[in-house]
């Protein structure tokens, strides 16, 4: 695979010809049907290669034969770098220009996961942890359903879609051994079939390419939707810890191709070294540090003292003769919501003028974050206006009526339950649970949901939760001395054992 990374795909017929004769490739491909075609655009030099290659060859094309439509999209997780978020959205403006005044069938789109998929909505309305190995919740919600719901929606309406992609096989090994099978099912020449979206056909133009031969294409060929790409290679060059970008490259030198923008808060890798050495680089993007301290605390080794013993469900779960832990506690998501508030209003006073109204958070997810935490959660205490107000200064801008408890109550039923959490947790959700059910028409369900939560907080504490749950494993046939001191959040299902219990002792 390194002869793959190392050779050169302008080698053989030199840069001028290689391009030309891709080019023609592009245009025939094009006229051929009346399919649309969909390029997958993240602003970086891959994608940026693909679609000023795809743009030129259209350029060049009789108006009469531009017949179908070309849909370039751009999925804004909502918590990508903020420089590259601000680069991409420019982009995509200047580009929408450009296609109408060139006459060609450009189409950006820019689109964004539903509020419920989001990031923040997830980790503090709902308590995910931080994505790990073993619990990737965030690809699919952020990048993979929005892209994936337009591409199922153009399919529907055409019959089916030409995905044009901006993948190389010289990134990695697993990506060339990928690509090489997908070439064994190809249904004519460049296309070959996408396993995960049904009648859709992939289209790799730049498959061979090298890191190199990517930035010498970006470097000898102008952006034509005017954006300098010498901008896009500093950008790259600024991510790059040493500070360099070469473009003719030998193996002991270093190439910026290996530079990776992603999400700021990404905890799937062990540092964020692209923002790092931004922020190292350029002193005009220390304003960003905020945001990487916030990114280092949700990358803790160990979480397990701000996680609930419980799962979502309520339940025990056990690894061994240990407690998988459940989601962020009630006191954990509060404090994620205030230190990612004081982030972004640190960052709002010290960035340049044109993202001092950065958005680390949007209002939208704010509203769904409390929604969850009233409604689906049941903590009537109604935390979020407090802390919203209490870190901006600012009262928050919502006035849905949920039923909630005020702060007189609040403290009274704290202090009738003392220090047992675990009780006054179990009387505030059941005053939620029977308000919600008596406006209801049919309350059939009403025993059963009161039911829950009786179960959901009847413990002493955890060890009294574990010493259950260790009782029942032991009734299951467990070994009793099989004992897993770190088990990771999402466990093998078939080593987990769940446990509810109610007044009466251990239930199924």
């Amino acid at each position: 695979m390194a002869d793959i990374a190392k050779k050169s795909a302008f080698d053989e017929f030199g840069f001028r010809e290689t391009v030309e004769l891709l080019l023609k490739e592009i245009q025939q491909l094009y006229t051929e049907d009346g399919i649309p075609w969909v390029i997958g655009y993240s602003g970086g030099k891959d994608s940026t290669a693909v679609l000023s290659l795809v743009w030129v060859a259209l350029q060049r094309l009789d108006p009469a034969k531009l017949t179908k439509d070309v849909h370039v999209i751009s999925t804004d997780t909502l918590v990508e770098n903020p420089i590259v978020a601000g680069w991409v959205s420019n982009s995509l403006e200047q580009m929408k220009e450009a296609a109408i005044k060139a006459g060609l069938p450009i189409i950006p789109h820019r689109l964004t996961p539903e509020v419920k998929d989001t990031f923040w909505v997830n980790l503090i309305g709902r308590g995910y942890p931080s994505p790990r190995p073993k619990f990737r919740w965030c690809t699919e919600r952020l990048k993979i359903k929005p892209s994936n719901k337009f591409i199922k929606d153009m399919v529907r309406a055409n019959g089916e879609a030409i995905l044009v992609l901006g993948t190389r096989k010289a990134e990695s090994t697993s990506r060339a051994a990928r690509m090489v099978k997908m070439e064994e099912g190809r249904v004519r020449d460049r296309l070959s079939p996408n396993g995960s979206l049904p009648n859709s056909l992939v289209f790799s133009p730049v498959e061979d390419w090298t890191n190199d031969d990517v930035w010498l294409f970006l470097m000898q060929v102008a952006n034509p939707w005017d954006f300098d790409n010498r901008n896009l290679l500093a950008m790259y060059r600024g991510a790059s810890a040493d500070n360099e970008c070469p473009l003719v490259v030998d193996t002991s030198t270093p190439s910026c191709g290996d530079s990776r923008f992603g999400c700021w808060v990404c905890t799937m890798v062990e540092e964020d070294k692209s923002m790092q050495a931004m922020i190292q680089n350029d002193q005009e993007k220390a304003w960003m540090t905020p945001l990487l301290k916030l990114r280092n605390e949700l990358d803790v080794p160990n979480d397990r003292e701000i996680r609930d013993f419980r799962r979502m469900s309520g339940r025990v779960q056990l690894f061994g003769t240990s407690v998988v832990p459940g989601p962020y506690t009630q006191q954990a998501r509060a404090d994620w919501l205030r230190k990612l508030l004081r982030a972004q209003i640190e960052s709002r006073n010290n960035a340049p003028e044109d993202l001092k109204n950065i958005e680390l958070i949007t209002l939208e997810e704010l509203r769904e974050i409390r929604r969850t935490w009233v409604v689906d959660k049941h903590e009537i205490e109604d935390l979020l206006p407090r802390i919203y107000f209490e870190e901006t200064g600012s009262e928050f801008p919502d006035d849905t009526n949920y039923f909630v408890i005020n702060r007189q109550s609040e403290e009274i039923l704290k202090e009738v339950c003392g220090d047992d959490s675990l009780h006054y947790e179990m009387v505030r959700n059941l005053m939620a649970t029977s308000r919600t059910l008596a406006r209801q028409a049919k309350r059939k369900n009403l025993m059963k949901s009161l039911e829950d939560e009786i179960k959901r907080s009847y413990y002493e504490g955890k060890e009294d939760a574990l010493e259950l749950a260790r009782t029942k494993a032991t009734m299951l046939g467990q070994p009793a001395d099989w004992i897993v001191e770190d088990a990771e959040t999402e466990a093998d299902e078939e080593s987990v054992v769940e446990v509810s219990v109610n007044p009466r002792g251990v239930s199924k």
